[in-house]
C-alpha cells in the first residue's frame, strides 16, 4: 500500500481550509496546562467549539467534563 491509500483507509485529511479549523478549534489552548481553573475553561471553551462543529461524535462530547462536576460536555 502507498502512504496515500494508508492515510485513505484511515479517513485521515487535511482540514478544508487552516482559517476554518482555526475558527472551530480557537485559540484557547495556547498556554494551557489544565493545573488551574482558568486552563480549565479554555480546555471546555476549545471542547465546545469541537463538539458545536460535530468534529467529535455526541458521546466522545458527553464524555468531556464527566467526573468534574460540571456540565460542559453534558449535552
Amino acid at each position: 500500500m502507498t502512504a496515500a491509500s494508508i492515510a485513505a483507509a484511515c479517513g485521515t485529511s487535511a482540514p478544508a481550509s487552516v482559517a476554518g479549523l482555526r475558527q472551530v478549534v480557537g485559540t484557547d489552548l495556547i498556554g494551557a496546562r489544565g493545573a488551574t481553573a482558568a486552563d480549565q475553561q479554555k480546555i471546555d471553551r476549545t471542547v465546545v467549539g469541537i463538539c458545536a462543529a460535530a468534529v467529535w461524535s455526541r458521546a466522545e462530547c458527553s464524555r468531556h467534563g464527566e467526573g468534574r462536576g460540571h456540565g460542559e460536555g453534558r449535552r
